[in-house]
């Protein structure tokens, strides 16, 4: 029998990468999960490859008005929420001098506006004892080159798993952050960068020697939908295989 047995969860940005691992594993745990991406060809793909009984909803995140028409389908296909996560992200990885208004609106609107509607909208689903994870991501903590857009607004994010967590909690509603390191995922990958490429650029910098999959990451994001992380509330788990926490990766010994 699985932890998460008659429960219910959406997860955005859930047709690829970390989001679809997860759907698959809450899946796997018993949960009857409902997918979320931006296009009906994505959605139609990711089903394909998901336990029967998975739902689909195809939807941007980056709009009020398509968050609430989402949230209204999920009303009418499931009635009610248990978990939801929000793995639904983007990037534009641009100089500073580069970044437009146009990148600057794409990626907050998704980023940032989109998990804060996301939230808003699906609390009167949330059921007591309701679960919420908020993808962040240790870029949050660093200041790169060409990164300070997507960075901002993860950190924001961060922020957001506070904030939201303290304004549902009278719900019995809990709302926690993970923050993953480098995962080898396609929003990741660079352009026409291998696996094997990605992964050995991706290992260079990580301590533990290797990239993160997105299996990995949807460990932890079933940890905090789960009773095991009762009493965790506006938390951030990092995953990272020690990218921040130890720096540079430690010399092998002799």
């Amino acid at each position: 029998m699985g932890s998460l047995d008659g429960k219910i969860a959406l997860v955005t940005g859930g047709t690829s990468g970390i989001g679809l691992a997860t759907a698959r594993l809450l899946a796997d745990n018993g949960a009857r999960v409902i997918v979320n991406g931006r296009s009906p060809a994505s959605v139609d793909a990711a089903l394909a490859g998901l336990p029967a009984g998975t739902l689909g909803i195809a939807a941007g995140v980056d709009d009020v008005s398509a968050i609430e028409r989402l949230m209204d389908e999920v009303r009418r296909r499931a009635g009610a929420l248990d978990m939801l996560v929000l793995c639904a992200g983007t990037a534009r990885n641009k100089s500073f001098d580069e970044v437009t208004e146009d990148d600057f609106d794409a990626v907050m609107d998704t980023n940032v506006k989109g998990a804060w509607f996301c939230v808003q909208k699906a609390v009167p689903l949330l059921r007591p004892g309701a679960s919420v994870v908020l993808v962040s991501s240790g870029a949050a903590e660093l200041g790169r080159v060409g990164r300070g857009l997507y960075a901002a607004s993860k950190a924001a994010v961060r922020q957001l798993a506070r904030s939201l967590a303290s304004e549902v909690l009278h719900l019995g509603v809990r709302v926690n952050a993970i923050s993953p390191g480098p995962v080898r995922t396609p929003f990741t990958r660079a352009a026409g960068a291998s696996d094997d490429e990605q992964a050995r650029a991706l290992a260079r910098v990580v301590p533990l020697g290797r990239a993160g999959e997105p299996e990995d990451i949807a460990q932890g994001i079933l940890f905090l939908v789960s009773d095991a992380s009762r009493f965790m509330v506006g938390s951030e788990l990092v995953m990272d295989g020690g990218w921040r926490q130890l720096g540079e990766v430690p010399p092998s010994k002799p």
